[in-house]
């Protein structure tokens, strides 16, 4: 398991916000278009309406921008301790250990330290799950 370090101005944002995003500043740009064009016309309130509009859509847009940004900047994905048991099948001796590549459940390893004739199976994979993380139904 490799850990991937990525640059702190890369950040993504999802394709539906984004998407959604440009869509609204789009048409927050012709509603200011058509505020002008009514504004030449003689239409001062339909122009004060468009404009506000306009105006208040576009303001949002770039706000949603860059809160998503900066959201998706402090997220830190932490990779979970994995833990392996392997077990003994005469004397029942089990050892745990960090999970390595190539681990699967009922695969046989190394003899056993206690009783040194009966190889030793993985009898278990699990997430290392710390106290503060556990969450109680209740």
């Amino acid at each position: 398991m490799s850990k991937t370090a990525s640059a702190p101005g890369t950040a993504k944002i999802s394709t539906f916000v984004l998407l959604t995003v440009l869509i609204v500043l789009a048409l927050s740009i012709v509603a200011l278009g058509m505020a002008a064009n009514a504004f030449l016309t003689g239409q001062e309130i339909v122009a004060g309406y468009l404009a506000v509009i306009g105006a208040i859509a576009m303001t949002l847009s770039v706000y949603v921008l860059i809160q998503s940004r900066r959201h998706v900047a402090n997220i830190k994905i932490a990779n979970p301790a994995m833990m392996t048991t392997i077990e003994c099948r005469k004397c029942g001796f089990k050892n745990v250990r960090e999970f390595q590549r190539g681990d699967y459940v009922f695969k046989e390893l190394e003899s056993c330290q206690k009783c040194l004739d009966t190889k030793m199976m993985i009898t278990a994979i699990y997430k290392e799950i710390k106290e503060k993380e556990k969450q109680y139904p209740f």
